[in-house]
């Protein structure tokens, strides 16, 4: 899931949740894509908030369905 906000102030804040597993470079990549499509969309680069939110399998549920119960 991807989230953006953008408020009153002209800083936007992309909120992912994804499934714990991800490597610190894998964030780093994420981070630095993200934030720079959001800067072609005309966002200061320097103004770019990424947050992750992690979740586990049991605290996910996609049809109504947890994903921990999913093969």
């Amino acid at each position: 899931m991807l989230r953006l906000y953008c408020g009153t102030g002209r800083m936007p804040v992309i909120q992912i949740t994804l499934l714990k597993g991800r490597t610190l470079e894998q964030k780093r990549k994420v981070a630095a894509r993200v934030t720079a499509l959001v800067e072609e969309a005309g966002a200061n680069r320097a103004a770019v908030t990424v947050t992750f939110v992690e979740v586990t399998k049991e605290d996910y549920a996609s049809g109504g369905v947890l994903l921990a119960d999913k093969q």
